[in-house]
């Protein structure tokens, strides 16, 4: 794709397992003209009626890159090490602290282990969580967060 300041802003799913789920991100990154990376292998087919369920009709026009693992994306898309926000329920910074790049990379991992350890070596400077102000959830469905989090990157350029 290219060197990292010529790339479109976007929301990676690394190893999505729902999906539902990457669907309703895919729907997302249409209404705010974002890339949707995606990074197998993932838990289901992509032509699975269920991601083309949720996003609707809108899927036809998901800009969709995928890539067969971390070190292809990596490589491929070539995003800036500043571009990349890796969303961690347990990371230092709370989404409304940062200052994002405009070829922000918002990474999230599988719904139910997160990110790997190989994936956040050497980038823990780069956690980024959404904070919760309840004590009974530990985190929120991977499409809201994605969403949530897609327009707080955003917030000012909107």
């Amino acid at each position: 794709m290219g060197s990292g300041s010529s790339v479109r802003p976007a929301i990676v799913l690394v190893r999505p397992e729902i999906a539902g789920n990457t669907g309703s991100v895919g729907r997302t990154c249409v209404a705010l003209d974002l890339d949707l990376c995606l990074i197998g292998p993932y838990g289901f087919q992509i032509t699975d009626r269920n991601v083309r369920r949720a996003g609707l009709d809108y899927w036809q026009h998901v800009s969709l890159h995928e890539f067969d693992s971390w070190d292809d994306f990596l490589t491929r898309r070539a995003p800036r090490l500043m571009s990349l926000y890796l969303f961690e329920e347990y990371g230092a910074t709370s989404v409304y602290d940062v200052d994002f790049a405009p070829d922000f990379h918002l990474v999230f991992g599988q719904e139910t282990v997160g990110l790997s350890t190989a994936e956040l070596a050497g980038r823990e400077d780069r956690l980024v969580k959404l904070p919760m102000r309840s004590p009974h959830i530990r985190s929120l469905n991977l499409a809201n967060a994605a969403t949530a989090a897609a327009y707080q990157a955003l917030r000012g350029i909107l």
